[in-house]
């Protein structure tokens, strides 16, 4: 699946006026799990909200960070996606080591799921609560975007170990006058397609198998990244918040502080040297 990895790839269908996108992640979503040790339904929920991430991301039209985030006291706990404008994106998940398949809105129990995005332009983020309505990852987003953007929209999403796909269709305005049946003849064709199609495909081969009849235009694909580098800085700045009698009581028998960082999966360790450093050192200046 080389020739695939990691891009979202939007099209048109010119004589429709309906644009579309599809993106597949390999190596990105294999660096976000690896090493987590995911149920299969909690890397499913996962790698599925992640494929929607980066399918709005990429619409993104100034530097920015969109992150969806759901916290709440069910089966899943805590699931955190955030994808910004370059498509570098992160992600984890934590939920009962048992989690068997189930409707998403079960598992969330009372939580909620959250859109936030991030800009340089505006002071505070932007948010929006995603209703919970629908039993899948796809219907449930199928139905926020399509009210959201007041547009009719589709949504089809796959996940396995090696990757996770997502294929995307939206009405333009005016698309019902150019062809009265054009959008109920494409999502009929977009049903049909399977899960392995959507891993294992590029747009390219994907796009004239499941609409043979149609004028497809593929837009220029754009490469996704996992991006989550060691900041040593930060983890340290946060510690320097927290105040020098907070931290010693801290240090565990060992004289070692270990601070995790989840949604990267890395830890920081510091032994009492290093945090005495890093309280009498003079505290980095504003230009």
């Amino acid at each position: 699946m080389s020739h695939i990895n990691n891009t979202v790839q939007g099209f048109l269908f010119e004589d429709l006026d309906i644009r579309g996108a599809y993106v597949h992640l390999g190596s990105a979503w294999r660096s976000m799990t690896e090493g987590r040790g995911y149920a299969p339904a909690v890397a499913r929920l996962l790698g599925q909200t992640t494929a929607v991430a980066t399918l709005i991301a990429a619409n993104l039209k100034q530097p920015g960070r969109l992150s969806f985030h759901v916290r709440g006291h069910g089966p899943l706990s805590l699931l955190v996606v955030d994808c910004n404008e370059r498509l570098r994106l992160r992600g984890m998940a934590k939920a009962e080591a048992d989690l068997k398949e189930a409707p998403l809105p079960a598992l969330v129990g009372d939580g909620r799921l959250v859109l936030s995005l991030h800009t340089e332009a505006a002071r505070e983020p932007y948010q929006s609560v995603v209703p919970l309505a629908g039993d899948t990852v796809a219907a449930i987003f199928e139905h926020y975007l399509a009210q959201s953007e007041q547009q009719p929209t589709g949504l089809w999403l796959a996940c396995d170990d090696q990757g996770t796909a997502g294929l995307f269709l939206q009405a333009l305005p005016g698309a019902a006058e150019k062809d009265a049946d054009g959008w109920n003849r494409l999502l009929h064709l977009a049903a049909t397609v399977k899960p392995e199609e959507l891993l294992g495909l590029s747009a390219a081969e994907l796009l004239p198998r499941l609409f043979p009849e149609e004028t497809v235009r593929l837009f220029e694909p754009r490469v996704v990244a996992y991006e989550c580098p060691r900041d040593e800085d930060k983890v340290a700045a946060m510690l320097r918040s927290l105040g020098r009698e907070e931290v010693e009581t801290m240090i565990g028998e060992e004289g070692v502080l270990e601070v995790k960082d989840d949604i990267c999966n890395q830890t920081y360790r510091f032994d009492a040297g290093m945090l005495a450093r890093l309280f009498d050192a003079p505290k980095p200046t504003l230009h």
